[in-house]
């Protein structure tokens, strides 16, 4: 055990950081096993005869530990009345009510779930008159003195490396306090809000200086998209511009991350620079290509010269010269060209060109109404042009991504249409008035009435019908699961039941694929793509526990990023017909286009993404000396865990 009580069977010490840094294979068992360190915190004080002072922070991040807790309290008898807590933030200027309220949130996932005394939670008062915002702040560290500081503090990590609300350039010994919000920090909150111009300009927030007086600190990150910042901040020099750096000379720190979150670290990105490592197929693939990238060299360019200039010694003398290594990894990335990627594997058909003469029924999992078409939509053109029976599952609404006025704009158009032909005009104005009226009542960042999501939802399936008709896809081959997890009109949703479990079971029974497509988009720790493989993966290995026969499962990403270049296992070649095919397709989605209520840290387009990222892996095969093809699209396959 570490001093700060990881349990190093669960998690694995990060070499070469500058801190306490442990990975743990999802961000689940990380949040399983923090939950668990809290509940040892808050034992032990109370052995002593003591309450345990939490920091709390709210947010995507810590949602599963909080989960864990209640489930602690509610199983096990985890006795948590002598608790007593401290808000880390709060955006300024919110109604407490307000479902962005961090406050609110944590009410909603821990406080009313958990049998802590009202009057042993503190947070902050986001409607506090700027007058008495100095003395309300001091009032709070005291209150924290008072309860005896922190026995330990759970964070998370924005972006820009903020912890709470302190932002890059935070002084070190900054106490509670108003502050301005970096626009960073804005941006990533934007979705939360609907839209950047409703976050809030300022927050409330826990100095630098209060934290650092916790007995303990975990740092929590999860998620491919953490990957950059918690490199800086756990292997970079300390700076004021990573607030989450200057955390790490406290004696009682630990930053717990998931794989994707540990990806950019050196210990991972090149694991033979730190420690020995076991070269097998998979290293030797992925040190290989990242040599050509470093080098800049063709696969087959690379001498023995590269691999002696990069640290790669002892791979060349276990299994050089350069040119045998080298042609092995080239003939392993030549097989992942597929032109017919429905197809049974034959390993006898020489020709890639070859028509299959087998007709497959084939299901594709698309977590929104538009993921099928952005991720896959070139090789759903080849699968239906290969006269397969391809069916689309869309697994949510996607309702909560239309905007307003699209909604406003069709029901106006209903209206039009019904009373044109006499179609029971009176209940369709009344609709359209209902929409309008709520619409307008509507506060900015406020969820949407049932009227209007059902509308929404409407609005989201026809573009999907459109897109999926667009890609050759016959409308009765169309499902629409609308799985009860995400009906919740807002960014935070429902954790999946046994419901959402029982739907996606009876649609792969119904269809009985032969292949599967699922969303592998694993690395968001609580966005919707990941949980709707989650939900996909664990019914298909429910029913290999069964003894059940599973159809083949190919794993896609999303409009966001492609699968390394040493992950691919299926790349799919498109032409430049095919790539405006999917354009077209992806044109369907009007709502999505020009502006998507949701768009990310990406300003492009959907269909920019989409077609830049297919050429870029192209690129990619190009610059090692593969044949250049104008435009790929990548899956791997599901190895029957939920590691990758």
């Amino acid at each position: 055990m570490t001093r700060n009580n990881i349990n190093e069977k669960l998690a694995r010490s990060v070499p070469g950081t500058q801190a306490p840094c442990y990975m743990f294979e999802t961000s689940d068992a990380a949040s399983q096993h923090v939950a668990q360190l809290i509940a040892s915190t808050i034992r032990e004080r109370n052995a002593l005869g003591h309450v345990a002072v939490l920091g709390l922070v709210a947010g995507s991040t810590p949602i599963g530990v909080y989960r864990e807790l209640v489930r602690l309290h509610k199983d096990e008898g985890l006795d948590m009345s002598r608790v007593v807590t401290f808000s880390i933030n709060e955006y300024y200027g919110l109604d407490k009510e307000q479902a962005q309220s961090q406050t609110r949130i944590m009410y909603d996932t821990l406080f009313r779930h958990v049998n802590i005394p009202e009057n042993n939670i503190h947070a902050f008062d986001p409607t506090t008159t700027p007058s008495e915002i100095d003395a309300f702040c001091r009032r709070y560290d005291e209150a924290i003195r008072t309860a005896g500081s922190f026995d330990l503090v759970i964070l998370g990590i924005g972006p820009n490396g903020s912890v709470g609300f302190n932002e890059p350039y935070t002084s070190i010994t900054s106490k509670t306090r108003l502050t301005t919000l970096d626009p960073i920090t804005r941006h990533v909150a934007a979705s939360d809000f609907f839209s950047e111009s409703n976050v809030p300009l300022q927050g409330l927030t826990i100095g630098m200086n209060t934290i650092l007086e916790a007995k303990k600190i975990l740092v929590l990150a999860f998620g491919d998209h953490k990957a950059k910042i918690v490199k800086r901040a756990v292997e970079e020099n300390t700076s004021d511009a990573v607030p989450a750096s200057r955390l790490r000379d406290h004696s009682g720190i630990s930053y717990l991350i998931d794989k994707p979150a540990a990806s950019a670290l050196t210990s991972r990105v090149t694991p033979w620079a730190v420690s020995s490592v076991q070269w097998n197929d998979t290293m030797i693939k992925r040190a290989v290509l990242w040599l050509c990238e470093r080098s800049k060299k063709a696969l087959l360019k690379l001498t023995d010269d590269d691999f002696r200039e990069h640290g790669l010694h002892q791979l060349l003398r276990l299994h050089g010269p350069a040119p045998a290594l080298c042609h092995r990894v080239f003939l392993w990335l030549s097989e992942t060209i597929n032109y017919h990627p429905g197809s049974a594997r034959v390993k006898e058909n020489k020709n890639p060109l070859s028509i299959p003469k087998e007709s497959r029924r084939i299901l594709c999992f698309s977590p929104h109404p538009d993921d099928d078409v952005i991720c896959m939509g070139g090789t759903m053109i080849r699968l239906v042009e290969d006269g397969h029976d391809l069916h689309v599952a869309y697994m949510t609404s996607g309702n909560i991504a239309v905007h307003d006025h699209d909604a406003l704009r069709i029901a106006n158009l209903m209206t039009q249409v019904n009373k044109h032909y006499g179609i029971d005009v009176e209940k369709t104005l009344e609709l359209k008035n209902l929409v309008q009226q709520s619409l307008n009542a509507k506060k900015p960042g406020m969820g949407d009435v049932v009227e209007v999501l059902n509308l929404k939802r409407l609005i989201r399936q026809s573009e999907a019908e459109a897109s999926a008709s667009a890609c050759g896809c016959s409308q009765e081959n169309l499902h629409f699961l609308d799985l009860p997890f995400y009906r919740t009109g807002t960014i935070d949703k429902k954790p999946p039941t046994d419901e959402d479990r029982a739907i996606v079971r009876r649609g792969i029974e119904e269809v009985a694929p032969q292949q599967i497509y699922v969303a592998g988009d694993m690395t968001d720790p609580h966005g919707t793509h990941r949980v709707c493989a989650i939900i996909i993966l664990h019914v298909l290995q429910q029913m290999r526990q069964e003894g059940l026969d599973l159809p083949e499962v190919l794993l896609y990403r999303g409009a966001w990023q492609e699968w390394p270049l040493d992950q691919i296992e299926i790349a799919v070649p498109l032409s430049p017909g095919d790539l405006e095919k999917k354009r077209s397709a992806i044109f369907r989605h009007e709502s999505q286009k020009d502006r998507a209520l949701f768009p990310g840290s990406d300003s492009r387009e959907f269909w920019q993404r989409a077609e830049d990222r297919n050429k870029s892996t192209a690129a990619l095969y190009n610059q090692i000396g593969l044949p250049e093809y104008f435009a790929l699209e990548a899956f791997v396959r599901w190895n029957g865990t939920f590691d990758f």
